[in-house]
């Protein structure tokens, strides 16, 4: 009997799987193996952090079944639902199939969705024999969790946490990581530190058909694009599981410290809110009619701004709307493949981000009209927002980090410019529609004049006849007075700024690819930053660049680029935030919320009406 000392060091990889319930989540690997996954919720210690131990070792942090004399492995999740099942298989032909979940369903009127995990073992075929490996550690990988355990449960103590694992299996077998046959179904289920109220086998299996249920009947009411809908449903779950439901807080992604190139120092951590991203996730969901998503994320707006000293807004904030997300390195995780350092919380809560104002207003303008919401915002709630519109109205021209956060430099970037024009173009607009006159007109010229100062201080005069830039005579450039580019002025067609066919944004889409085109792949921006050049596409970019061909009438090579695109994701349907652009390996923080927007929105735009087939 071989035992996991004598096998060669598991190399970590993005080819993940997320479950989840929108309280807590996990990614399983390759194997089967719960490689990461934090308690009690998506900003907590990583209790399974094997994906972050580099070459110490995949026998901590991590929880996983294996076959004696194993030697494949294949997985898919239950269709419409983040349900995975894991086929195990070994050489005589026995075969076991692991179903992992985290439970949420409807119970007792409320949503039940415990900070626990449930695995399913059911065997296949043959005479499989399985043993399980269950070792959560604490205090980011410092520590194993110590372990207490009774009858047919085991406790792992841990800091703050104590989770309880009750099985059917026989503790024995587990504790010792002994393996034995697997002839019946079994059962566990790791959660809060608590007797488990119940059969463990009757309830499991109930839990598993309720879960399977709830996101079955949530995936029915996606008002989906009738081409690449797998892929839209599977970018749509994802999105969901990204949501904090506690309090409607979006993350950006579900790690930390995944590096955007190999051994670049690029590792942050992503299980914080931006108020960037989520309003791009709430935007695309609000595209496929997932209210409750966005609803709940307006509720989390509103204490944000509520606790907003005099309507400034930070670019980032914890999941518990928390100001404060201290920035340090967890010296006892390695990092991804070795190449840390592992980063916990993120500085750039304390930047100076000025498109933020604007990606508060452009969400929340929509509850002031969309009569399907529970709760339809108010004259007070426009008083608020309008607060949080002075800071854009007086930033609009004031130099910031921008949106790829930079942490040396400052300039009037133009994405934080055409957000602030947004903002008021937005409020002017709810002002309209409440009937407020005065306040329309003073939003409206506001945003006149934010306009005039963006095509003062962004535009780029060419000299002399320039007929690659579309008579235009130059093009907009990423800030005020500079000449570089970055692929966010591709959304200046989709901030409403300009009209695809205007020469400006014409000659602008020309440079900006000139720029920043790799092959199938866009850069964010070309130039140095903080860590030197970079060396990796930015996924979302590529999305932009993709949106803005299929708006200027090139719908072949958009359509092109798109199932390009999604020829990179992983075999759970899923992106992270980079690609390298040569090899198409994927880097970065995962998965990754703008990348799935970027499926989400695409699709929507290129896919046939559902008109043309029926």
């Amino acid at each position: 009997m071989s035992s996991a000392a004598d096998k060669p060091a598991h190399h970590s990889s993005l080819e993940l799987w997320p479950i989840g319930n929108c309280q807590v989540s996990g990614l399983i690997d390759e194997r089967g193996a719960i490689v990461w996954g934090c308690v009690p919720r998506v900003d907590g210690d990583p209790t399974f952090c094997a994906l972050m131990r580099g070459d110490k070792g995949q026998d901590a942090g991590t929880w996983r079944f294996e076959l004696e004399n194993q030697v494949s492995t294949r997985q898919h999740y239950l269709r419409n639902t983040p349900i995975l099942v894991t086929r195990l298989e070994d050489d005589s032909g026995g075969a076991v199939d692991v179903y992992d979940f985290c439970p949420r369903f409807e119970r007792i009127g409320r949503t039940y969705r415990p900070v626990a995990f449930a695995r399913i073992v059911r065997p296949v075929s043959g005479s499989p024999r399985i043993r399980t490996v269950l070792t959560p550690m604490s205090g980011y990988g410092s520590q194993l969790a110590h372990i207490t355990h009774g009858s047919n449960h085991i406790r792992y103590l841990v800091e703050r946490n104590t989770l309880r694992l009750t099985t059917d299996a026989p503790v024995g077998y587990v504790l010792d990581e002994r393996y034995f046959r697997v002839e019946r179904a079994l059962h566990f289920f790791l959660g809060p530190d608590e007797p488990f109220n119940g059969n463990v086998e009757h309830e499991l299996e109930t839990m598993l058909q309720l879960t399977g249920n709830y996101w079955r009947l949530w995936v029915r009411g996606l008002a989906t694009p009738l081409d690449w809908q797998e892929a839209v449903i599977r970018a749509a779950i994802t999105l969901k599981l990204c949501q904090h439901e506690e309090t409607g807080a979006i993350v950006a992604a579900l790690t930390t410290s995944i590096p955007e190139a190999p051994h670049s120092q690029r590792n942050w951590d992503y299980r914080y809110c931006w108020i960037r991203d989520a309003y791009y996730t709430v935007q695309a969901l609000n595209h496929l009619g997932a209210l409750d998503v966005l609803e709940k994320y307006l509720a989390y707006l509103r204490n944000i701004v509520d606790d907003a000293e005099g309507g400034a807004i930070q670019p980032l904030y914890a999941v518990s709307g928390a100001k404060e997300i201290i920035e340090w390195e967890a010296g006892d995780l390695a990092g991804y493949r070795g190449m840390g350092p592992v980063r916990v919380g993120n500085a750039a809560y304390y930047q100076v981000q000025n498109d933020c104002y604007g990606q508060i207003v452009l969400p929340s303008i929509q509850a002031f009209s969309d009569l399907r919401l529970l709760r339809v915002a108010n004259m007070d709630d426009f008083a608020s927002l309008e607060e949080v519109g002075e800071m854009a109205w007086k930033t609009h021209d004031q130099p910031d980090a921008g949106l790829w956060e930079l942490r040396t430099r400052t300039a009037v970037h133009t994405y934080s410019s055409v957000m602030s024009w947004a903002a008021c173009d937005r409020l002017a607009n709810a002002a309209d529609h409440l009937g407020l006159t005065d306040r329309a007109r003073l939003w409206r010229e506001r945003a006149d004049t934010v306009r005039r100062n963006i095509d003062a201080g962004a535009w780029h005069d060419v000299e002399g006849p320039n007929l690659d830039d579309g008579g235009a005579g130059g093009h907009y450039v990423a800030s005020f007075g500079g000449s570089q580019l970055d692929a966010s002025l591709l959304q200046m067609v989709e901030l409403r700024y300009l009209q695809a066919d205007d020469p400006k944004f014409q000659a602008t889409l020309k440079a900006v690819q000139k720029a920043l085109r790799r092959g199938e792949h866009m850069l964010r921006y070309a130039n140095e930053d903080d860590f030197g050049l970079p060396e990796t596409a930015f996924n979302i970019c590529t999305f932009w660049l993709i949106e803005a061909l299929h708006r200027s009438g090139e719908d072949e090579e958009a359509r092109r680029l798109f199932d390009a695109m999604l020829g990179h994701r992983t075999k759970s349907g899923l992106l992270s935030e980079d690609m390298d652009f040569e090899t198409g390996e994927l880097w970065g923080n995962f998965p990754q919320t703008y990348s799935l927007v970027g499926i989400i929105n695409c699709a929507g735009q290129l896919s046939r009406s559902w008109r043309d087939w029926r």
